[in-house]
């Protein structure tokens, strides 16, 4: 697909968007309320990180005992995970403060972890939340011919045991991400078929920058600290915790039952709905009651609400929550949602199986 095919969403007016805007702006408006962070996100991306750097400290200046410094190496890769959907991930979208310094400081809390700010930026702001589930665009859903994530996608034979092997395959997202991924789109100078747009001297600085802080602060230090081997352990197992909790909280959005993977008309380009109409469309939320991994997962169990409203910050989404619920009544919409996250994980398992069936039953979820 070439940068000219790239679909377009057709113009509806009324717009169901802009009738969403409307309601969800009144509402901070009544209130008197700001949409970006407050003081107990603040809060808590200090914590998250001061634990982070206290244990990565503590690792290396104490050097525990192997069983402790097992436990301390996974709970590092939780950490991984929890500031990436906390802290980067509203600064990211700018909606962490309302001072543009400290969204720009908790976004580059990724570069911390070792991945390129810059990739990201585009491969998740403005791809993937445009085109989510749109195969051939949506680089979320491409991983090659492992996995297949969407009806149109070739269907291989060993995609029948994907609902088994899955998760080996997300521990490995972040070591993939990394070590591979940032690097593939860096020397291609594309995002799958998306071009990158051109890099100025300042942002191939900072992407080297990160990736050399990643290689000693991650590599040579623990390395020299501990030797080879040790250090080795305690990396894959940080990466493949931290890799299957991002994995995983992210292919709940999407890559469950009852989400479509809109197709665009082959004359016009144009996709079958409106933006507000394809995200309700191909998202689903999770687990929104548990407090605990809302907590966690920085209010990405609201994805429906972060896909239609990604400048707000997480900490509002289960007050407007209950806006977008009533527009999806008025309008006849399915609100896809999952009570718990353990009904998400098996309604994601259910989905990688008739992925994987390739059957004539996974042309439900197309839509042209």
């Amino acid at each position: 697909m070439s940068n000219k095919s790239i679909p377009k969403f057709p113009a509806v007016r009324p717009s169901l968007h802009a009738e969403l805007r409307n309601r969800v702006n009144a509402y901070f408006n009544e209130n008197n309320i700001k949409q970006t962070g407050n003081s107990n996100l603040y809060t808590k991306g200090f914590i998250l990180i001061g634990l982070f750097v206290l244990t990565y400290l503590h690792l290396m200046l104490f050097k525990p005992e192997w069983y402790w410094a097992i436990i301390e190496s996974a709970f590092m890769g939780v950490l991984v995970a929890a500031i990436g959907f906390n802290v980067m991930h509203d600064g990211s979208h700018g909606s962490f403060s309302t001072k543009k310094w400290e969204n720009r400081i908790a976004s580059y809390s990724m570069s911390m972890l070792g991945a390129s700010h810059f990739m990201w930026n585009i491969k998740h702001n403005m791809i993937h939340h445009s085109y989510t589930n749109v195969d051939g665009v949506d680089d979320d859903i491409e991983i090659g011919i492992l996995m297949r994530f969407a009806p149109t996608q070739k269907h291989m034979k060993y995609h029948k045991f994907q609902h088994l092997y899955f998760g080996f395959l997300y521990s490995l997202m972040y070591v993939f991400w990394v070590f591979y991924s940032d690097y593939k789109k860096y020397f291609s100078g594309k995002i799958g078929v998306v071009p990158l747009k051109k890099m100025n001297t300042k942002q191939h600085l900072g992407f080297w920058a990160v990736k050399i802080f990643h290689l000693v602060v991650y590599c040579i230090i623990p390395i020299a600290v501990w030797g080879l081997w040790a250090w080795l352990i305690g990396f894959i197992i940080m990466a493949l915790v931290g890799g299957f909790i991002l994995s995983i909280v992210f292919q709940l959005a999407h890559t469950v039952e009852h989400t479509e993977f809109p197709v665009a008309d082959f004359d016009t380009n144009l996709l079958p709905d409106e933006f507000a109409k394809h995200q309700i469309k191909t998202t689903a939320n999770f687990a929104i009651d548990n407090k605990i991994i809302s907590w966690l997962v920085g209010g990405l169990n609201f994805q429906i609400e972060h896909h239609l409203f990604p400048k707000i910050s997480h900490v509002h989404y289960p007050a407007i929550s209950k806006i977008v619920r009533k527009v999806c009544i008025d309008y006849d919409l399915n609100y896809i949602e999952y009570p718990t996250m353990t009904k998400a994980i098996g309604a994601h398992v259910r989905f990688l199986k008739d992925m994987g069936r390739g059957d004539a039953n996974t042309n439900d979820m197309l839509v042209a």
